[in-house]
């Protein structure tokens, strides 16, 4: 029996985001940076057989800090998080037909989908690296995030995604607040061309977009807010929202956000993550 090699596949939180062109094919051109998290999935690859096996663990399942212990949605009726796609529409499928390997996986999610927070991207290029497919043709050919996920770390990301310049470590701690809401990320964009290109405020561009198109991140920015005395960033497309506490303050801004999420009786993941260097 082939060895089976484990593979982590880190979040990645998009820290600033700005639309600078639009391709003529469509494609934003963007200027971020990107770094990942010590939140992730895991890969369990065996080389030579076939099937994709999905767990998900993530802590909308058990509960978790900050989770009530229901599955988020089935409480009040809202839709729950998206659960990770299964056969050739999920993005570990498509890396290993794109990288013209073979293998098993059973893939541990630990990362909320349509969170902003790279999950699927990130499956994907912890296949690529496995395979040792790293061109970024490749990669961006999976999707925008992808070339960065392969290099993991923190980047400096530009064009369609296809153009990342590493930058040197900095370690910091983040809040991650997930409510219980997936954002499309295409709706997302379709939503700022449809705005006339916004400029966000707060270093994202997207966000008033993502607003548009899931309003009741606003409820949950507001609830930070009071809770945390300041306002926090979104992630990406959404629907992640995240404070940069100062050091050794997360794990109390963690508790403060869980209790205000519980006295609501509403439902989110909150949790605390670590900034980690390239594998």
């Amino acid at each position: 029996m082939p060895p089976v090699a484990h593979v982590l596949a880190p979040a990645k939180l998009t820290r600033s985001l700005r639309i600078v062109g639009i391709r003529g094919d469509g494609y934003h051109l963007l200027e971020t940076e990107m770094t990942s998290l010590d939140l992730a999935d895991e890969l369990e690859i065996e080389e030579g057989a076939e099937g994709l096996e999905v767990v998900d663990e993530v802590a909308w399942i058990s509960g978790g800090p900050g989770v009530s212990a229901a599955r988020a949605g089935e409480a009040d009726g809202r839709p729950a998080p998206a659960a990770a796609p299964e056969g050739q529409e999920n993005l570990v499928v498509r890396a290993l037909a794109a990288a013209g390997r073979r293998a098993r996986v059973r893939l541990r999610k630990r990362i909320p989908g349509g969170a902003g927070l790279g999950g699927g991207s990130s499956d994907a290029a912890a296949v690529l690296r496995w395979a040792g497919a790293l061109d970024p043709a490749t990669a961006v050919g999976l999707g925008a995030d992808v070339p960065f996920c392969v290099l993991g770390g923190r980047a400096r990301v530009k064009g369609i995604g296809d153009e990342v310049e590493p930058l040197d470590h900095e370690a910091f701690t983040v809040v991650l607040v997930t409510p219980g809401l997936s954002v499309s990320t295409p709706a997302v964009y379709r939503a700022w061309d449809a705005l006339g290109g916004p400029r966000g405020e707060y270093g994202n561009d997207l966000e008033e977009a993502a607003l548009a198109v899931e309003p009741r991140l606003s409820w949950w920015r507001d609830l930070i807010s009071t809770v945390a005395g300041r306002r926090p960033c979104l992630a990406g497309s959404g629907g992640t929202w995240y404070l940069e506490p100062a050091r050794g303050a997360a794990p109390a801004l963690v508790a403060e956000i869980s209790e205000a999420v519980r006295s609501e009786h509403a439902t989110a993941l909150v949790l605390a993550a670590d900034s980690v260097p390239r594998q």
